[in-house]
């Protein structure tokens, strides 16, 4: 053999022997890898590190439960990030920053004999599931996913009992969401920087909501008020009790038919009412009790809360934002320490359903039995129907212990934890209670040929449900008795009262009901409200004041583009639609691919078309007669985040800006200055002295230019939690201030007060010792 053949042969021997040796090696990896696998350990991969703590108490130190911290993949944000002529395939990357929570779920995994991936029981959180698989090398069809709906050891130690494949329908119907967004986001944002302005953007759901809020204002602009009156009677029957009968009719015709476009009012003007005052006066001697009819009422609980309702609720009774009671309602769900260690205390709280599991419900109607009684407990559980658009993937939310009431556990919790539990609480043990039992009475009394009186009376005879809570618009029904009357008794007249009333436009959108009507028109989701209501608030299409949204110059301009050039996009029935098929695909009955490639091909022609058609659109700042102190110029008024301020047209040479100063029109009750519109560190709108710091007169609530009808002297318009206005005196001397119901309520405010100042005194040392340790 010759020496070159001889040596190649040599190398090529050499060559596989290294190979050999190469993947000796690797197998002997592979093999201590699998014996570092033994331990006997499975991983529990949740999305918080709170639900990781009170998970890992409940399965003991067989299992290591670890957070993913929320996404771990998503879409890109410097790039479009799908490929379209590719059948719409995503382009998912690792989120920047959490490097090192996935270097150490990929540690824990292959230290573990099994992992089980828990994240949210919901479409987004079987997506993160399906992320999370894909991250740790775990193929889905396997049984690798574990879901529970509330945080409770029985809860929780079921559910490792029951390991199932990640469900892909329900994936697939949360990336066609997510795919749909980024779209729209993608394509149509781009177009509103080039016409517009920089930094804005564009949703599917968002978009519908700016359009309602400002569909609502232009209602209310058009709005034409009518004049209407009604008329109280004060009667009597020899020597009973005075009490009240209304004008009914007149001429047969009714004085409460619907307040609409084309309702023509029965008494429209002064004129009518004092001729109908005087003959009412004229016919005392007719006053004859016609008819009386006598009825039981009865009057139900509120089912229990799923996501919409509890953050309608929440806004009504305890003035919190959707998004604060999300928050809270987070906590409450993944477990707060109370006594040796973290419970969960509701179930989870994104939900349409109001469904109670079987075992709930004998929990609740034992205590209700035991602490109110057996008549308080209905022969059967009561059922709710749930919203035909309702997933009813998981129950209503709940205590996961009835028996942990809100008394109980108070200690252990915030002050605003309390209250949304309470709630909570409360709802759910009155819906499985009977209902309030009234004894209605309702007398019509004719005074001539013409008209007809009716008065009502209406007495509780069983509290039912209203032992524990008061109901949806949190007032309890008051007694209304009436004297022992007879058909054909004469009643004596005491007083005719006319009162002359307008009609109002629709109220702006408020939390509650802002929430309710995107609920009822099927869009978005109950996870979508509260981050879709902070996003157009962000973007300052529509600011929050008073806690009502009105729309901004800028959002009116936005959504009439958006409506001339992308009709579907701000189309109800075309979100709604949206969202049904979304469903569609989580049930399999639709593929992802098809709902997206009906949606682009028309979406992405219109934007071509749009950006030919549309010129660019100048937003003119309104301008002042305030110089600038730096440059001189005059300056204008801008909308920001929290509202409108003064800047200087000259940016980004001169930057100066600074708050506009808003008069109310009003004198202060102090020394006389002017009262200003002013905000607080955290937005928030209050009213002080233009005098200040030598005046030190602040108030939150609204000054009116009215003076007071007694002393002349400042009204002010406090707001109870419920959005009620009540108008009072500053004045505490003044005669309206007598046994007035405010009294207590500004009383109640001024301690609350003072205990938060007395606390952020408490907390101030502290704060000046951790400083200086810090500087050292």
């Amino acid at each position: 053999m010759p020496a070159a053949s001889a040596k190649k042969v040599t190398t090529k021997s050499a060559a596989r022997k290294t190979t050999a040796k190469t993947a000796t090696k690797a197998a002997a990896k592979k093999t201590a890898a699998k014996s570092v696998k033994t331990t006997g350990k499975t991983l529990v991969v949740v999305e918080s590190p709170a639900k990781a703590k009170t998970i890992e108490k409940y399965l003991g130190a067989k299992y290591t439960v670890k957070a993913s911290m929320g996404h771990l993949r998503d879409l890109p944000r410097s790039q479009f990030g799908i490929d379209v002529d590719n059948d719409f395939e995503p382009k998912y990357i690792n989120i920047r920053g959490k490097g090192d929570i996935i270097k150490d779920l990929k540690k824990a995994a292959e230290n573990a004999d099994k992992v089980y991936l828990a994240s949210d029981p919901d479409r987004e959180g079987e997506a993160i599931a399906w992320h999370l698989a894909h991250i740790l090398d775990i193929k889905p069809e396997t049984d690798c996913r574990i879901v529970f709906n509330e945080i409770t050891k029985p809860a929780i130690q079921a559910a490792v009992k029951e390991p199932h494949p990640i469900e892909m329908e329900r994936v697939d119907a949360q990336q066609a969401r997510r795919l749909l967004d980024r779209i729209v986001g993608y394509q149509l944002s781009p177009l509103l920087w080039r016409k517009v302005r920089k930094g804005l953007s564009a949703g599917r759901v968002q978009s519908v909501t700016v359009k309602l809020i400002a569909d609502r204002e232009k209602e209310i602009e058009s709005f034409v008020s009518k004049e209407y009156w009604s008329f109280d009677l004060r009667l009597r029957r020899e020597k009973s009790p005075l009490f009240t009968a209304a004008l009914y009719s007149v001429d047969g015709k009714r004085l409460d038919e619907k307040h609409d476009d084309d309702w023509m009012p029965v008494i429209p003007d002064e004129k009518t009412a004092m001729k109908i005052k005087a003959e009412l006066e004229k016919n005392a001697d007719k006053l004859l009790v016609d008819e009386i009819k006598k009825s039981t009422a009865l009057r139900k609980a509120a089912p229990p809360f799923n996501t919409s309702s509890l953050q309608q609720d929440a806004a009504r009774k305890l003035g919190f934002t959707s998004r604060k009671t999300m928050m809270i309602a987070q906590q409450l769900y993944e477990g707060i320490r109370i006594g040796s260690g973290p419970v969960g205390l509701i179930t989870y709280m994104r939900t349409d359903s109001t469904r109670l599991s079987g075992v709930a419900l004998n929990a609740v109607r034992d205590f209700i039995g035991g602490k109110y009684g057996d008549d308080f407990v209905p022969a059967k559980p009561n059922f709710y129907s749930t919203n035909k658009n309702a997933q009813d993937a998981h129950e209503a939310i709940r205590p996961t212990d009835v028996n942990n009431t809100p008394e109980a556990i108070e200690k252990y919790l915030s002050a605003d934890q309390f209250k949304l539990y309470r709630l909570i609480w409360q709802r759910f043990v009155a819906c499985q209670m009977t209902p309030a039992v009234y004894d209605r009475l309702t007398v019509n009394i004719s005074a001539g040929k013409k008209y007809l009186c009716r008065a009502v009376g209406s007495i509780q005879t069983f509290p039912g449900f209203t032992v524990v809570y008061a109901g949806v618009e949190d007032k309890k029904e008051k007694d209304v008795k009436l004297p022992d009357l007879k058909e054909g008794d004469k009643l004596t007249l005491h007083e005719v009262k006319p009162e002359q009333h307008f009609t109002e436009p629709p109220p702006r959108y408020n939390e509650a009901s802002l929430v309710h009507l995107l609920e009822k028109l099927g869009i978005g989701r109950p996870s979508t409200y509260a981050p879709t209501i902070e996003t157009i608030i962000a973007r300052g299409y529509v600011v929050r004041a008073e806690k009502h949204f009105r729309p901004t110059e800028l959002g009116v301009l936005v959504v009439d583009m958006l409506e001339e050039y992308f009709r579907d996009i701000v189309d109800v029935k075309f979100t709604a639609d949206m969202e049904a098929k979304l469903d569609g695909i989580a049930e399999g009955k639709l593929h992802r691919n098809d709902l997206l490639r009906e949606f682009y091909g028309p979406f992405h022609a219109t934007i071509e078309k749009a950006d030919e058609a549309i010129g660019h659109v100048n937003i003119e700042p309104e301008k002042t007669d305030i110089l600038c102190e730096f440059c001189g110029r005059n300056m204008v008024i801008r909308q920001g985040r929290y509202g409108k301020f003064l800047a200087c047209p000259g940016f980004p040479e001169c930057r100066n800006a600074k708050p506009l100063i808003v008069s109310t029109g009003c004198k202060c009750p102090k020394c006389g200055g002017d009262v200003l519109e002013k905000k607080s560190r955290r937005g928030k709108l209050f009213y002080g002295c233009s005098k200040y710091p030598e005046c030190d007169f602040t108030t939150w609530d609204k000054p009116m230019t009215e003076p007071c009808p007694k002393c002349g002297g400042l009204q002010l318009q406090y707001r109870y939690k419920n959005g009620r206005p009540v108008i009072y005196c500053f004045n505490a001397d003044c005669e309206t201030r007598k046994d007035n119901p405010i009294n207590k309520e500004l009383d109640r405010v001024a301690q609350r007060m003072k205990k938060l100042a007395a606390g952020e005194t408490a907390k101030a040392p502290a704060k000046k010792t951790t400083r200086r340790k810090t500087t050292k």
